[in-house]
């Protein structure tokens, strides 16, 4: 199996029509199809429908989609690597990020190495700490950002300066608004939102003995649209400070936990993972710019 089939295999499941999909490769419509046909039969398993004007995968045809995904940003990553390792002005830098207004941290680190290596190129996905490793894992990342405690055997790591604080995020006309902190008996019966992750490991924590009285309405991987189901009084939402817009025009407000409750950043990478040299550019300037920001 080539990586040129797989990105042939790739453009046909993301328009759906083999005719745009031929055209998007600069490959002829009877090129692409045999590719396919070859691809199927090798795998023994049929990967679309045919329909007479489109096409679409079967089960098999996911399967392979989400493998050959990863597939090809891991050949796309090794490529670029290669490329960058003579390149002494920049090269390419992949990281998965967790929410937090903390990133603000980070993104000063890569406007200093773009400063000092203008052909910096960097790449950018987001999660929650469950997709960010995975990926960091496959070797499709060069750093992840981590709301957890991180396993030291397996990662690097180097704390962010400050902590994120938990709090409620509360529509303003709504009777808990008044109160100028929030405790697990505040919440029994409410509609809570919460990112699955953080609600059995943080939330469970925190609440202790009153965790069974709480009830998650629904979970959200980003604070954001857990905001607007706030806004459209469904519910009150978990997340920590700053990332939800709280201005006076916004109708929200964020009310710190009690007992509070704190959630440590870090930055990771593999200790099993090559490093390029632009990587290594950008762990060694970070380190030294946080231990200059963590208190003494």
């Amino acid at each position: 199996m080539e990586i040129r089939t797989l990105r042939y295999f790739l453009a046909a499941a993301r328009e759906e029509n083999l005719t745009r999909a031929a055209e998007s490769l600069h490959v002829t419509q009877p090129t692409l199809s045999k590719a396919l046909k070859n691809l199927e039969d090798e795998l023994g398993r049929k990967l679309f429908v045919r329909h007479s004007f489109s096409i679409s995968l079967t089960d098999e045809g996911v399967l392979l989609r989400n493998r050959a995904e990863d597939l090809i940003s891991m050949a796309d990553k090794i490529e670029k690597e290669f490329v960058s390792l003579d390149d002494i002005a920049g090269g390419e830098l992949y990281f998965g990020l967790a929410e937090s207004y903390q990133i603000r941290y980070l993104a000063e680190e890569i406007r200093r190495l773009k400063q000092r290596f203008p052909s910096l190129h960097y790449h950018i996905t987001s999660g929650d700490s469950e997709q960010v490793l995975e990926k960091l894992d496959k070797g499709l990342l060069d750093f992840a950002v981590l709301a957890e405690t991180p396993d030291y055997s397996r990662y690097q790591a180097i704390p962010f300066p400050e902590d994120d604080d938990w709090g409620l995020i509360v529509p303003v006309n709504d009777p808990l608004a008044h109160k100028e902190r929030i405790t697990p008996e505040d919440l029994h019966g409410l509609p809570l939102f919460c990112s699955e992750q953080s609600w059995n490991q943080e939330i469970r924590t925190w609440a202790s003995d009153q965790f069974g009285e709480m009830h998650l309405e629904g979970s959200f991987r980003l604070s954001y649209n857990g905001s607007v189901f706030v806004s459209a009084g469904l519910g009150y939402l978990l997340t920590f400070r700053n990332l939800i817009n709280t201005s006076q025009e916004s109708g929200l407000k964020f009310i710190p936990l009690f007992p509070s409750l704190k959630t440590r950043l870090y930055l990771i990478r593999s200790r099993y993972q090559h490093m390029t040299p632009i990587a290594g550019k950008f762990l060694e300037q970070l380190t030294a710019s946080f231990a200059g920001k963590h208190p003494e």
